[in-house]
């Protein structure tokens, strides 16, 4: 069952982008196992399970995606090597709410990586060929992360992919935007960088309410400590003065964080000790 979030005549949905596995370590950084292993256990092998959820957002005049997952494109190997242990299955969780991949208008892509953009070009059944999942979408990516994408360095070339982009380009569905931007009423996006060069976060006012989504900013409630980053963030510095910052703008407006990879809850509330109040799960 999907899990939603209304916020007044908006509604927030979290779909099934995918689940995989990653060394906890690599999502804590410089913070020792002893701590972090207490609020979100690993495996024997040390590894934790991750969700991958694209967020649908409803509104009365758009429906929106917020990041794809991982795609249906990962070879066997590719699975294996990330323990991929939950397919992708985001077409027919959208079916399920009567949305076909038509209805779609809008892509928010937060940034890049391979397993938040890997569902923008999938494999189609009958064609068994690439193909953009939404063919009637604007694709919003900030500048700076599509330069990237186009140009990527030693460290982002292993996941910035450029089959999960093939099309896009020429589609006429690509739109490059800079800086702070409203997509459409209610929803707006600000270029934060952080976790990569051209990162943005994604801000959600309904009639009655607001959520933000970090995405990988605050990969999971555990993270709300600013000091806890991923060793994947690469600009680490910038990180933890983003989430101060963050943190207190959007307390104060007792805005719900979202999540995409938290396992166990999907959204919550902080107060201004940073403890979670109320959540969904």
């Amino acid at each position: 069952m999907t899990t939603s979030l209304q916020l007044g005549d908006s509604r927030i949905s979290w779909l099934n982008g995918g689940e995989f596995e990653l060394d906890g370590g690599t999502m804590y950084g410089a913070v020792p196992k002893v701590l972090w292993n207490k609020k979100y256990p690993a495996d024997k092998d040390n590894y934790i399970r991750l969700l991958n959820s694209p967020l649908l957002v409803q509104t009365p005049e758009a429906n929106i995606l917020i990041d794809t997952g991982l795609g249906n494109k990962l070879s066997t190997k590719q699975k294996e090597i990330f323990r991929v242990c939950r397919d992708w299955s985001l077409v027919e969780d959208l079916q399920d709410l009567g949305l076909e991949r038509q209805d779609i208008d809008i892509v928010l892509l937060t940034h890049c990586d391979f397993d938040h953009a890997g569902g923008v070009v999938m494999f189609d059944e009958e064609q068994q060929e690439p193909t953009l999942t939404f063919p009637a979408a604007r694709h919003i990516v900030q500048q700076r992360e599509w330069e990237d994408v186009l140009a990527p360095d030693i460290r982002s070339s292993h996941t910035y992919w450029p089959e999960n982009f093939a099309g896009l380009a020429d589609s006429g569905l690509l739109k490059i935007i800079e800086g702070e931007s409203e997509i459409s009423p209610g929803i707006h996006v600000q270029l934060t960088g952080g976790h990569t060069r051209g990162y943005q976060l994604v801000e959600i006012r309904g009639s009655a309410g607001c959520a933000v989504h970090l995405g990988d900013l605050f990969p999971t409630h555990t993270h709300v400590n600013p000091l806890w980053v991923m060793a994947y963030d690469n600009y680490p510095l910038d990180v933890i003065k983003l989430k101060q910052e963050l943190f207190s703008r959007y307390i104060t407006e007792e805005c719900w964080f979202t999540f995409y990879h938290d396992i166990y809850m999907k959204a919550c509330r902080l107060n201004t000790d940073l403890d979670v109040i109320q959540e969904l799960n």
